[in-house]
Parts: structure tokens; C-alpha cells; sequence
């Protein structure tokens, strides 16, 4: 029996080996025993096609696959978790997942998705976790969730949703957790949760609401930093309802009736927001917690209710009085009733000592209509998603249902949308028209679609556009026109559209952009333009006027230069693509107009072959991301300054392999974070991680170096500790996350005297994005 155990664990760990020598894909780290696979950072286009059939856990972060297209796992049927983070994905198309139905855990954060079509996630019916934080969705088409029927927890939180359309979490029977934070919402279908019977949490936190929804079934809500005023009666209406957070909004006033729907509210935050006072609150039997921490509370007779109504409730108060001056910074918990007193008669018309009844009667009244409530309808059985797509159509149908939200005619031949083409479509909010050959569309086309949010008109023949062609859409947020034939920039069209939020030019004619091309009185809410792949060549300064504009690409076009004049414009530009133009050198101060802004910025594949030590004057901590993958540098400006660095992107430079190069592997071997750095010399090097190389064992500790060698690395943060060896004159240290360094020599000039390189200490801070 004994042998037989033996002999049984000897085929398993035979065939462990086996499987991981023979099919263990070439860039892939592989445990068989754990049938895990990692292919982290190998930028890799798409799913290796080796990975072994039994493998469960799959870790493909940082690559670049882009599209997952169908049938993209059907190799790997028994994954249970699959980590997609940093992939580039831009979509996911109908049937990628079809095979995966043993996956609970799915990570696709930190991608490029924006629209959640309506089978992305078909197949995955055991799927518990998925996570889609941090892309750039701002569409949920109806029955995306359709077969995620065991979903206990979605995240979508830090994306670019503006609207949640009715039904839109169809088929979620088993959610617990919906996290929505830090999107744009500003407006929630009145069933825009109907359906989600088991749903018990949600974090709607750092959004634009002013309303409350109405969530049956949940139990803590997080509603903070959102813009709210006042809070009217009933504002909010949910029967099993414990924890609500109301933190850092700017509640002003609510009613003693707001909470009245809340019976069971045993913990309320409403710190951080500009209350002079608050009265008892009816409605909520259990409150064990009411924190007012941050408040400007006055601490007079207007708050004796309140003090009262806690105390013999036994509700603990967070806080402390702003006023008067003799009470100032006393915690509220332990102010006495007695002690809250109105002092004069501007204060008080009655005797402090009765109570002060009509000094309460003449507290300031409830600001009316902000957040009056909403009463749902019971769900509806109607379609709300209606589709005429690729019918070969030449103009537009009629008759869709009254209720209908999301309209698809795309792929048709409607050349011509003349004026009211739309009737009967007052609730459509999302409508797709794309590669639909449309030429021309005339003033008032979209007339009645007084709802309509996201309008995509990709890939169609437009030159022009009328000044009113977007009449009648005042809640227009999206819109998507490229892949177009327009020469100019469509600014007078624009001017219809005060909601604009996002919009996308990619792939059209554009070669110039004009003065007052984009300025803040035709697009006040702009915070994202897109003119990828034009033939732009020149910015004119006044071209980018918009004071909220916090996201350009302008990769692949023909700027020779940095259009650092026309950035002035711009004051909170937070991303900056420049990737692909003819910008060969990056000028003094170029990025000196947003330098206290900016956060990412892109400089790939432009042969820039020198940046100048003052180019990137000005750029500080606030700086995150720092690309210049696949130029012809040779040496790099001292990065010190920029100390709040992430990434910093060297791949595919001519760096030289060899022991010059010494320095920065020593301080990649120090670092908590990959640095992205390739070999470009000798060319059997050439595509090899600098990481990765072996010579560097066999250099010697002192590297002599070229008189007209550059090297580039970061001065120490004032935290680092002190260095054992002392700092040679011709090296500085890296910079807290992710500096890199260059080095870069062709031909030996005069030798300089030996100096010994300083090994820089691992900075604490490891918040990378690797």
C-alpha cells in the first residue's frame, strides 16, 4: 500500500514536469503543481497558445493585448481566476469568455474599455468578482450582465459613466456589492437597480448626484462627496437601510423628515459638510451614531433639540461647536443641554430658559426641490433596447416604443438624416449610427431627443457639419465622430452642446486647429478631446481654450513641435499624448503652462533623440507617468524633480549593454518596481531587459567612464537614508518610484579617473503601478 503511494505521487510529479517543460509557454513563469501560469509584463499581443489545458489561475498583467477577441480562452476551460490588468484592452468582443464558465474571478482593471456591450461577458455563469475599475466605460448597454447570475461583488468604480440606464444590472441575482465611485454620474434611471433583489451595498461616492435613488434591499450606502445642498423630506426612502455615509458633500440644510424612510439607520455620517445646525431626526428608532465632525456647528439654543433627542437616545455625537467663542472646539458629546443657550434677542424672542421654542420656529426653512423624492414604478416588461442594425436601410424607421432608451441603427445606408429624423424618441438616450455612410445631417435632425446623452457617429462620410445639426440635444455628454472625413475642427457645431463632456475626433482630416477653436463658452464642461490620428501640424495659441480640459491626445499627427503656446489654454490638462508626431527635440520649457497640473505624459515612437535639461522645467511631484518608449535617446535631463514618478518608459531606446550601463542595473536590482528598460547594443542584446542581462556580474565595482558619456540618474529624496560611499560628482541617485535611467555610448573618448557609482537606497514610497 505504502509502494503504491509512492508510485502514485512519482507519475504526478512526472507529469508536473512534464507539463511544465513541455507546455509552459516560453515567456511564462508556470507551477504545476499550483496549475498557475504568470506572463506579467512580456508585451505580449495575445493569449500564448501553449498554456496547459489544466492550468486554473491565470496572471497576464501588464501586456498588450488590446482586443480579447472571440473565443480568445478556448484552450484554458477550467480557469477559475484570470488577472487582465494593464492589458490595453480596448474591447472585448461578443464570446471572449464563452468557454470560461468555472471563472470566479475576473480582473480587468486599468484597461481601455468604454462600452459594455451586450454579451462582453457571456459564459462566465460562475463568475463572483468582477472588476472593470480604473477603464474608460461610459456606456452600459442593456443585458450586459445578463449571465452573471452569480456575481456576488462589481466594481466600476474611477470610469466615465455619466448615466445608469433602466435595467442596466439585468440579470445580477446574486450581487451583494455594486461600487460605482468616482465616475460622473449625474443622473440614475428611475430603475436603474430595479431587479437586484440581493443587493446590500453600494458606493455611489464622488459623483455629480443630487437625488437619492431608491435601493429596496441595501443596507449601508455611500453617497459621500457628492453635490448636494439640502436633503428634503423623505429624500431617502430605504426600509432596511443601517450605514449611510453623507461625508464632504455640501449639505447645507435637511429636513427633520429627510430620513423618515429609514427605520432601521443605526449609523449616519454627515461630517465635512457647511451645517450651522440640525434638528432631531424623525424616522431612524435604532441611530447609535451620528457623526458632525467638521461642521461649522453653533452651539446655541437652536441645537438644545438635537442634544436632547441624542441624549435620550443614546446617540453618541462626533464632533465639535465652531461657536460661540466660549464653547468653540468642545466636543458636542459632551456639551450640556443647559449649556446652549441663545444670548440675546436677535437670537432668541422668548426667554432662554423656556426653551426656546420661537427661536426654533424662526430657524431658517428648508430649501424646496433639490432633492425632493422619487417613487419608483414597479419594473417594467417593455424592451428598452431596440435594434435595426444591418438591415441595409436608407432612412430612418419609425415607430419605436415610447420607452425606448438605447437605439441601434448602425451599419445602414441612410447617407442623409434630414430634420426631426427622430420623432417619438424623447427617451432614447444612447443612439449608435455608426457606418452608416452618412454624408450630411441638417439643422434639428436629432430635434426631439431631449435625453439623449451618448451619440456615436464613427466611421461615416461627414466633411462638414451644420452649425445646428445638434439642436434639440441639450444633455448631449458623449459624442463620437470619428473615423470621419472632417477638415476642420467642428467648433460652431459645438455650441448647442453645453453638456459636452467627451469627444472623440480620432481618424479624421484635421490639419490645423484654430484660434478660439475650443473655447470655454462653447464647451464649458469639456474635460476630454481625442484628435488621434489626423494630420495635424499646427496648434495656434487660443486653439485649446477650455479651463476644465484635463485629457488631450494628439498622437499620431505631424507636429514638429511641442504646441506648448497653445497649451496655456489648458491650465488643468492632467494627460498629454504626443506619441507618434515628427517632434524630433522637445524645447526649453515646454511643458511650462501645465506644469502644475499635469499627470501623464506620452512621447512615443517620435525619434527624439536629445530632451534638454530645462525641456521638463517645471514638471514636479504631480507628475505620474513619464513615457518615451521607441525614440533614439541617448541621454536623458535629470529627473530628480520629479519625485512623484510611477512609470518611467525606456523600452526600445539604443541603451548599450555593457558595463557602462552598470549603474542603472544596480539601481534596478534596488527599486520595488519594474523599470522598463531594453537593450538596444550589441545586436545579439538587442530586445533584452536590461534587468535580465548577465554580463553585468562580471564588471568590475569601479566603472570607468568617456569624457562625453551622459549619465542621467535622480537625486535621493530628503528621506533617503545616508550613503555608506561617498557620492561622486558625476552621479546622482533615482527618484522615489519609477525613475529610469539611460545610458548610452557609441565610441570611448578620453577616460575620466575612476569613480565609484553610489548603489541608491529603496525609496519606502511603493506605490507603483507594477
Amino acid at each position: 500500500m505504502q509502494f503504491h503511494h509512492i508510485w502514485v505521487f512519482l507519475l504526478v510529479l512526472i507529469q508536473s514536469s512534464l507539463t511544465e517543460a513541455g507546455k509552459c509557454p516560453k515567456e511564462c513563469n508556470c507551477d504545476g503543481t499550483k496549475l498557475s501560469v504568470t506572463c506579467i509584463s512580456k508585451n505580449l499581443t495575445e493569449i500564448p497558445a501553449t498554456i496547459d489545458e489544466i492550468t486554473v489561475k491565470l496572471d497576464l498583467r501588464n501586456n498588450n493585448l488590446q482586443l480579447l477577441s472571440r473565443g480568445a480562452f478556448v484552450h484554458t476551460p477550467y480557469l477559475t481566476h484570470l488577472n487582465l490588468q494593464r492589458c490595453n484592452i480596448v474591447k472585448v468582443k461578443e464570446g471572449a469568455f464563452r468557454t470560461l464558465g468555472r471563472v470566479t474571478s475576473l480582473n480587468l482593471a486599468y484597461n481601455k474599455i468604454d462600452i459594455l456591450y451586450q454579451e462582453s461577458f457571456d459564459g462566465l455563469s460562475s463568475l463572483k468578482e468582477l472588476i472593470l475599475d480604473h477603464n474608460r466605460i461610459e456606456e452600459i448597454q442593456p443585458g450586459a450582465f445578463m449571465q452573471l447570475g452569480f456575481l456576488n461583488m462589481l466594481t466600476l468604480t474611477h470610469n466615465q459613466l455619466v448615466y445608469i440606464p433602466n435595467m442596466a444590472f439585468q440579470g445580477l441575482q446574486s450581487i451583494k456589492w455594486l461600487r460605482l465611485s468616482h465616475n460622473s454620474l449625474n443622473n440614475l434611471a428611475p430603475e436603474a437597480f430595479a431587479g437586484l433583489f440581493t443587493l446590500n451595498r453600494v458606493s455611489l461616492d464622488h459623483n455629480e448626484l443630487q437625488f437619492f435613488p431608491t435601493l429596496r434591499e441595501v443596507t449601508r450606502l455611500d453617497m459621500s462627496h457628492n453635490p448636494m445642498i439640502y436633503l428634503g423630506e423623505e429624500s431617502v426612502s430605504m426600509a432596511k437601510l443601517t450605514h449611510l455615509h453623507l461625508n464632504h458633500m455640501s449639505l447645507q440644510d435637511l429636513s427633520d423628515q429627510a430620513l423618515s424612510g429609514a427605520p432601521l439607520l443605526s449609523h449616519l455620517d454627515l461630517s465635512h459638510n457647511q451645517l450651522r445646525y440640525l434638528e432631531p431626526l424623525s424616522g431612524p428608532k435604532q441611530l447609535s451614531s451620528l457623526n458632525l465632525t467638521g461642521n461649522p456647528l453653533y452651539c446655541n439654543c437652536f441645537m438644545r433639540p438635537l442634544k436632547q433627542w441624542a441624549r435620550a437616545g443614546s446617540v453618541r455625537l462626533a464632533g465639535a461647536c465652531a461657536g460661540p467663542p466660549h464653547l468653540s472646539d468642545e466636543p458636542l458629546q459632551a456639551v450640556a443641554p443647559a449649556d446652549l443657550r441663545c444670548r440675546s434677542r436677535t437670537e432668541a424672542p422668548k426667554e432662554e430658559d423656556e426653551n426656546d421654542d420661537e427661536a426654533l420656529k424662526s430657524s431658517p426653512p428648508a430649501t424646496p426641490g433639490i432633492n425632493e423624492p422619487r417613487h419608483l414604478n414597479p419594473p417594467q416588461s417593455e424592451a428598452q433596447h431596440a435594434t435595426c442594425e444591418g438591415r441595409g436601410l436608407t432612412r430612418i424607421p419609425r415607430g419605436f416604443p415610447a420607452k425606448t432608451q438605447l437605439l441601434d441603427l448602425r451599419s445602414n445606408h441612410f447617407h442623409h438624416l434630414p430634420a426631426n429624423s427622430f420623432p417619438g424618441a424623447g427617451q432614447v438616450v444612447s443612439l449608435h449610427l455608426e457606418f452608416c455612410k452618412i454624408r450630411e445631417i441638417e439643422a434639428g435632425a436629432f430635434q426631439a431627443m431631449k435625453d439623449l446623452v451618448y451619440l456615436y457617429l464613427s466611421d461615416n462620410d461627414l466633411t462638414t457639419l451644420e452649425r445646428r445639426a445638434f439642436a434639440g440635444v441639450p444633455k448631449l455628454t458623449y459624442l463620437h465622430l470619428e473615423g470621419n472625413r472632417l477638415a476642420r475642427f467642428p467648433g460652431s457645431a459645438l455650441s448647442l452642446l453645453p453638456n459636452l463632456f467627451v469627444l472623440h475626433l480620432e481618424r479624421n482630416a484635421i490639419s490645423k486647429l484654430e484660434p478660439s477653436g475650443l473655447p470655454s463658452s462653447v464647451t464649458p464642461k469639456l474635460r476630454e478631446l481625442y484628435l488621434s490620428n489626423n494630420t495635424i501640424t499646427m496648434i495656434n495659441k487660443g486653439a485649446l481654450d477650455s479651463a476644465l480640459l484635463g485629457t488631450l491626445h494628439l498622437d499620431s499627427n505631424q507636429l514638429m513641435e511641442v504646441p506648448t503656446h497653445a497649451l496655456s489654454g489648458a491650465p488643468n490638462l492632467e494627460e498629454l499624448n504626443l506619441s507618434r508626431n515628427l517632434i524630433s527635440w522637445v524645447g526649453p520649457k515646454a511643458f511650462q503652462p501645465i506644469s502644475q497640473s499635469l499627470k501623464r505624459l506620452y512621447m512615443d515612437q517620435m525619434g527624439i533623440k536629445k530632451v534638454p535639461q530645462d525641456a521638463l522645467l517645471g514638471l514636479g511631484a504631480g507628475l505620474r507617468a513619464l513615457t518615451v518608449r521607441g525614440n533614439k535617446l541617448k541621454e536623458l535631463p535629470d529627473l530628480s524633480p520629479l519625485t512623484g514618478l510611477e512609470v518611467v518608459d525606456l523600452q526600445d531606446n539604443p541603451l548599450e549593454c555593457d558595463c557602462l550601463l552598470m549603474p542603472l542595473r544596480r539601481w534596478m536590482e534596488n527599486v520595488g518596481l519594474e523599470v522598463i528598460a531594453t537593450c538596444g547594443h550589441p545586436p545579439e542584446l538587442r530586445g533584452k531587459k536590461v534587468k535580465d542581462f548577465q554580463v553585468f556580474t562580471s564588471c568590475p565595482e569601479e566603472v570607468s567612464r568617456p569624457e562625453e558619456e551622459v549619465m542621467v540618474t535622480s537625486r535621493p529624496l530628503k528621506k533617503t537614508p545616508k550613503l555608506k560611499k561617498p557620492k561622486p560628482s558625476s552621479l546622482k541617485s533615482p527618484k522615489a518610484r519609477p525613475t529610469k535611467t539611460k545610458v548610452k555610448v557609441n565610441k570611448p573618448a578620453k577616460k575620466q579617473p575612476a569613480k565609484k557609482p553610489v548603489t541608491p537606497k529603496l525609496s519606502k514610497n511603493k506605490n507603483t503601478l507594477y
